[in-house]
């Protein structure tokens, strides 16, 4: 079949929807379909990738805020893209801009049997709406939107004004499937469009042999978290609070890009709390299968929403430490420094994972 797909990310920027688009666009290859994928791309050079998968790497132009969207990382976020983020943020900039920019893209693609577009931001499927209205006839046969975390039901309800739900129903309205991770983000999307819904999982590149190989306990309780924390739906603040004041000797490491929400602990936990900049999700696994138990902060408010990172800790093979950010169980904590994983939280049947099996549901719906 040829497939085009539709994303803001692919790699080498290290982010949930980028490695799902990633991992979905080579297996679709691998498994012998024609797979162009547009993406903001910024100036990684795909040349030898596009050789060795055979997939079409093409750039979606955007033109306003031009970083932190590009693909690498690279680029600019000016004085202006800062002011202007801030007065029309309400107003979706920047990424309204993709509603504009993809059916122009579309417009030129031909004879294509399915299109895949990939959110967030949810925008790109406001744009394949926009283009399957304007350019029916050139449109692809089969049309499904992937959904990572959900848009005017996300949890939240003042991240979006009212007005832009009518883009979503359009999208909804347009599309033949919408694929959602989990069973529980079926609650996020309008009633009238939830017979369209398929669960369809992040999907992975591993080896399962790998899982539960073994494993050296650290003289000092060593544990990591691996991802972002949000001021609204994951802060630490109450876990660090109460980590600050644990008499207890351990090593807590954090992998993440952005630590504004951990400034102030640093000296608090005085050395207790390592923090690193993300790597590649390959590396990290290989790290994450040397600690003794990993962290993982819950969603507040967001029961629809699962974070990708529980699957690369369950192929990590480590306990789970699961903690609610504003109620953290200080009992939970203490066992688990003390070496007791009983309430360690479970990553169930990790074979749905894996990207041939996930691949699979996405070749049911063509």
């Amino acid at each position: 079949m040829r497939i085009i797909v539709v994303t803001q990310h692919i790699f080498p920027i290290q982010s949930p929807r980028a490695i799902r688009s990633t991992e979905l666009i080579k297996e679709l290859a691998r498994r012998g379909h024609s797979v162009t994928v547009y993406a903001v791309l910024g100036k990684y050079d795909y040349s030898d990738f596009q050789q060795k998968t055979g997939i079409v790497v093409k750039q979606i132009p955007i033109r306003w805020e031009l970083f932190p969207n590009n693909s690498d990382g690279s680029g600019r976020r000016a004085f202006i893209d800062r002011v202007l983020g801030r007065l029309f943020r309400k107003f979706e900039f920047p990424f309204f801009e993709f509603y504009f920019r993809i059916p122009k893209l579309l417009k030129k693609e031909t004879d294509f049997d399915v299109l895949i577009s990939i959110a967030a931001p949810h925008h790109i499927h406001w744009g394949c709406a926009r283009a399957k209205r304007k350019y029916t006839d050139k449109f692809p046969k089969k049309w499904i939107a992937d959904c990572g975390d959900p848009f005017m039901k996300n949890g939240n309800t003042k991240d979006h004004l009212q007005f832009f739900a009518r883009y979503e129903k359009m999208f909804c309205k347009e599309c033949d499937y919408i694929t959602v991770p989990i069973e529980n983000a079926k609650d996020a999307y309008y009633p009238e469009f939830r017979e369209k819904i398929r669960v369809i999982p992040q999907g992975f590149d591993f080896d399962l042999s790998a899982v539960g190989k073994t494993f050296v306990k650290n003289t000092i309780p060593t544990f990591a978290f691996a991802g972002m924390f949000y001021a609204d739906i994951r802060n630490p603040r109450l876990f660090l609070d109460y980590l600050s004041i644990v008499k207890k000797d351990f090593r807590f490491i954090v992998y993440t890009r952005f630590d504004n929400l951990l400034s102030d602990y640093k000296k608090r936990l005085k050395g207790k709390m390592i923090i690193r900049k993300p790597i590649p999700r390959t590396e990290l696994i290989e790290e994450l299968r040397n600690m003794d138990f990993l962290v993982n902060i819950s969603n507040a408010h967001s029961p629809n929403q699962l974070p990708s990172k529980l699957i690369d800790y369950g192929i990590a093979g480590r306990p789970i430490m699961d903690i609610n950010p504003q109620n953290p169980d200080t009992k939970k904590i203490d066992n688990f420094l003390d070496g007791k994983y009983s309430t360690a939280l479970k990553i169930e049947n990790l074979t749905d994972y894996h990207i041939q099996n996930v691949v699979k549901k996405f070749e049911e719906l063509f």
